[in-house]
């Protein structure tokens, strides 16, 4: 009797529904593959309009290296005022390095005011923040330090407050650095005259370089990745609708565009996307500087990196629910601008992209195999057009194309916290506006030596305890991650089932390297280990 109720509800309704499910899934793998194929075309035409016009730029450059030392030597009249705004949250590892980048950037003393925002809640770091900040002042750097008696707002509304100070109010344009940012030195130069050239261009985004890329197996993965957003999704943005989503730092703005499109809000935990969507609202134009770039670090424990796509995967989510019905109101963009906004901006690469991969990849076709075939999958759902995919991505970073297994095993499980962090953000859930700082370690020697610097300063006796704790990461405990464990869990077991009563279609072979990711990540073995 139970086997019979079995069969009849395996026949009519589980197997409908995975077959309904492999059929959503295909539908938007084809939407994602479209999308991937349409920018991949676009980045081949312009790399093809810029060789064939090679001799000119080179001429163009020359000029504008040339207007740039006019710039340096002109009347301080000619020469705008700048804003730097380095916002930062108990950044010990890292705020001697942003605050030093930002004092070494060319440009007229009395032209160029730099902010330090710091809403670090431990005393000691902010002590040591505000004595970096007066040295620099005893140098002639004209530098401000702000702290703030609450974090109302985050990462906004301190932005926002530091913008209100009387000193503040006759700046033109704001550049915006993050802590562990280190912008070089002709920042200024290559973008200010973007931005004075052109009144109608508000932002001008530049790409990052990450100082510890080949720190770990994690930070290979994210730059894999990310080189994709910067060298295609931002370029394709900025070269076909003059617009990109601002990725809240290494970028340079026009004060009055940003009060314009009603200036800096923490509805959303994305407040910089939130920003660059109003102001393209507004008619504003983005400008991409894709061969300037800032160095940066990458997240290096799997605990900061996971809280980091947590916060970048339902931020853009709750922010198309909260934005969706200015988008279709705005009278001043045009249909394919909002169209663009709308589908291919949020509804494909903010919400498409991360359900689709734990949704086929998690979940269906390990369902597809315990009802033994009677599930049909197009092959082109499940290999073709997933290569290509993988394929374009990873075309951006060639140094590791021999990682490319190691990436896809890692994306499929990371597209678990993902999807349920776009889910939260759609519905804006209980998480939808957690706000965790993303943890940064200095990497590097420059930013070890900057860290025992200012501790000799501060307390000499302290300086060995300092540096034996940067040397013991690497015999730090390991955390467990019990969502990891769990799927790798259930993916083995699918896979040994179909070992053992079907295993034509070799899916076994997937299920089993997918597993073995999971455990990996799941107990601990991903990235740096953190301090016990």
């Amino acid at each position: 009797m139970i086997c019979a109720a079995w069969r009849a509800v395996r026949c009519f309704v589980v197997v409908p529904t995975l077959q309904l499910a492999v059929y959503i899934c295909a539908a938007m793998s084809l939407m994602l593959f479209l999308e991937r194929l349409y920018m991949a075309a676009v980045v081949a035409g312009l790399w093809l309009h810029r060789r064939r016009k090679r001799p000119r730029p080179q001429r163009v450059q020359d000029d504008a290296d040339a207007d740039a030392d006019d710039l340096v030597a002109a009347e301080d009249h000619c020469c705008p005022m700048v804003l730097i705004q380095i916002p930062m949250f108990n950044e010990r590892q890292v705020y001697r390095l942003s605050i030093g980048a930002a004092c070494g950037l060319s440009w007229p003393s009395d032209r160029l005011v730099i902010q330090v925002l710091d809403d670090s809640t431990d005393p000691g770091i902010r002590e040591l923040v505000e004595l970096e900040c007066a040295r620099w002042a005893g140098k002639g750097v004209r530098i401000c330090y702000e702290n703030r008696s609450n974090r109302n707002g985050y990462k906004a509304g301190a932005m926002r407050e530091g913008l209100r100070k009387p000193y503040a109010r006759d700046c033109e344009f704001v550049a915006i650095f993050d802590a562990d940012f280190q912008p070089d030195s002709d920042f200024l130069l290559r973008t200010v005259p973007l931005l004075q050239c052109d009144p109608g261009v508000a932002l001008v985004q530049a790409r990052w370089r990450f100082v510890n890329a080949d720190d770990c197996l994690l930070t290979r993965i994210q730059e894999m990745s990310l080189n994709y957003h910067f060298a295609v999704e931002q370029e394709v943005g900025s070269a076909c609708h003059a617009f990109f989503g601002f990725n809240g730092t290494a970028g340079v703005w026009r004060v009055a565009a940003l009060a314009d499109a009603g200036g800096w809000k923490e509805r959303t935990t994305v407040e910089d996307m939130d920003l660059a969507v109003r102001a393209s609202l507004r008619g504003w134009r983005f400008v991409y500087a894709g061969d300037l770039d800032v160095r940066n670090e990458l997240p290096s424990t799997f605990s900061a990196y996971r809280y980091q796509q947590h916060r970048w995967s339902c931020g853009p989510a709750n922010l198309l629910r909260k934005v969706l019905p200015e988008i279709l109101r705005s009278e001043r963009v045009s249909p394919w601008k909002k169209l663009h906004l709308i589908y291919a901006f949020f509804f494909v690469r903010k919400v498409v992209a991360h359900l689709v991969t734990f949704l086929f990849y998690c979940v269906v076709i390990p369902a597809c195999v315990l009802v033994q075939g009677d599930v049909r999958m197009p092959k082109y759902v499940a290999m073709y057009v997933p290569a290509v995919i993988t394929l374009l991505n990873a075309a951006c970073t060639p140094r590791s194309w021999h990682l490319l297994i190691f990436w896809i095993l890692f994306e499929n499980v990371m597209s678990m916290h993902r999807s349920k962090a776009a889910v939260i953000g759609l519905l804006e859930a209980s998480r939808a506006n957690e706000w965790v700082v993303t943890d940064k370690l200095g990497s590097g020697k420059a930013a070890t030596a900057a860290v025992a610097a200012a501790v000799v300063r501060k307390k000499k006796q302290q300086v060995q305890q300092v540096l034996r704790s940067s040397r013991c990461r690497c015999s730090t405990r390991r955390e467990v991650h019990v969502l990891e464990l769990a799927m790798g869990t259930c993916l083995l077991y699918c896979a040994v089932y179909d070992m053992a009563f079907f295993g034509r279609d070799h899916f076994y072979m997937y299920l089993l390297l997918q597993s073995a990711a999971s455990f990996i990540v799941g107990f601990g073995y991903v990235g740096t280990s953190t301090l016990s």
